[in-house]
């Protein structure tokens, strides 16, 4: 089921980029689906918001859809509905989720040094009583409270004023919650759509060269073409995604053509494809350097406040004698020790598995482009192939002026009209022979 409501929201959304007047192959170009899947998608579509057929004489159909299509959708699924609200629930459940890691660790830190400050207390005043009870004739020397540096100042973050020196923020920023999230973890593959993008840029190549294409057009936008590269099989999902056929040139040469994608529904826009399909790099985080910095910072305090408390609970009974905070203190000891580890060891490891896969991503990058590069210097196999492919060319554009049938209005009219066009077209031709005597 959410793979049914995941495909008619692609469809949906391919559809109204394109206008709302569309044919099979305009949606499998946009969205970069089958076209097996298009037809199938866009049918149950027109059926459930009642769009137009509009048939031309060729054969070729377009399907009219309404403006309003995602209201059409909305009113009359449920599971839509429950769909848009769970997202919305959703979003504020995993903002929540995101934020509750940097309030864990400013409460893991203000329980530690709350702790550590009521045991130094404590210290310093089983000292003192133990100088007074030795008879002391320092006449009450004076106490030192020790002082714990527990890394940089953990509060700067809470000062009011702060922000009078700091320059504005942007909307691409995080708050600092959110940035220990990214800090953490990440935020997010920027390529998990790769391959949506990559159907999508083959399809926009074919559309591009007008329905026909060679395999070095299509390859730098592959994965592995695999060993025997000049058997070119890694055409074979492209040629069943896109109902492509193989045709062979007079020279033995093979060019591909796709004559679903040579229809459409109007004027192919002017666009010009991507050279290659380019991964995006992964960034270890989008918080600012300064949000790092203050993140890595608390996470150090946190775990070197964590050792001391550690060191200052060797006797358990002094936790029980205290209670209170110093005894939620020592019963979480072991929970607060290893947040504070996992905080520091979780990016540090991320760190260099990102970088590692930037390295490979660069490395699939440059093999593309150089994939690319090919066509610039084409061989005489390879230009007779292109040369067979710009004859196989073509585009079939569905206008509303040679229609054969249509839902949009009753069968009826169109008969009259279409009797009125065929006696508009005899008139003209007996016209021109009469001119023509």
């Amino acid at each position: 089921m959410a793979q049914i409501m995941a495909q008619t929201k692609t469809i949906t959304q391919a559809v109204e980029r394109l206008g709302y007047r569309v044919t099979v192959g305009d949606v499998a170009a946009e969205a970069g689906i089958p076209l097996l899947e298009a037809q199938q998608g866009v049918l149950a579509l027109a059926s459930e918001v009642q769009a137009h057929l509009q048939v031309a004489e060729s054969g070729e159909v377009a399907y009219v859809f309404p403006k309003n299509i995602q209201a059409v959708l909305w009113s009359k699924s449920w599971r839509l509905r429950w769909q848009s609200a769970w997202e919305k629930v959703w979003r504020a459940l995993f903002y929540l989720i995101r934020i509750s890691f940097g309030i864990l660790l400013i409460l893991s830190l203000v329980l530690i040094v709350v702790a550590i400050t009521l045991l130094a207390i404590a210290a310093s005043s089983a000292g003192r009583d133990d100088n007074n009870g030795g008879g002391s004739r320092g006449g009450g020397g004076m106490v030192f409270m020790p002082r714990i540096w527990l890394g940089p100042d953990i509060f700067w973050m809470f000062d009011p004023r702060r922000d009078r020196r700091r320059r504005p923020r942007t909307k691409s920023e995080l708050n600092f919650l959110e940035a220990v999230f990214s800090f953490l973890f990440g935020d997010g593959d920027p390529n998990a759509d790769l391959d949506d993008r990559r159907w999508q840029n083959v399809a926009q190549v074919i559309q591009a060269n007008g329905g026909a294409v060679v395999a070095e057009q299509i390859t730098p936008f592959l994965g592995d073409l695999g060993r025997d590269r000049d058997l070119e099989d890694f055409m074979v999902p492209v040629l069943s995604r896109f109902n492509g056929v193989p045709q062979v040139s007079p020279q033995g040469g093979i060019v591909y053509q796709f004559p679903e994608l040579q229809v459409t529904a109007k004027e192919s826009r002017r666009f010009t494809p991507p050279r290659f399909l380019r991964e995006i790099p992964q960034r270890f985080s989008q918080a600012t350097s300064g949000q790092i910095m203050a993140a890595a910072g608390l996470g150090g305090a946190n775990l070197v406040g964590a050792l001391v408390l550690g060191s200052m609970l060797k006797d358990p009974s002094l936790a029980i004698q205290l209670g209170g905070i110093v005894a939620l203190a020592h019963s979480l000891y072991w929970v607060l020790l290893g947040y504070g580890v996992a905080f520091l060891a979780v990016p540090l490891v991320r760190y260099f598995w990102v970088q590692r896969q930037n390295a490979r991503i660069e490395a699939r990058n440059a093999e593309r482009e150089q994939r690319a590069e090919v066509l610039n210097q084409l061989t005489d196999d390879q230009r007779e192939k292109l040369a067979f492919a710009e004859t196989l060319t073509g585009q079939t554009v569905l206008g509303t002026d040679n229609l054969a049938y249509t839902t949009e209005t009753d069968l009826t009219e169109q008969e009259e009209a279409q009797k009125d066009k065929i006696d508009a077209e005899w008139q003209r031709l007996l016209e021109q022979r009469g001119g023509g005597k």
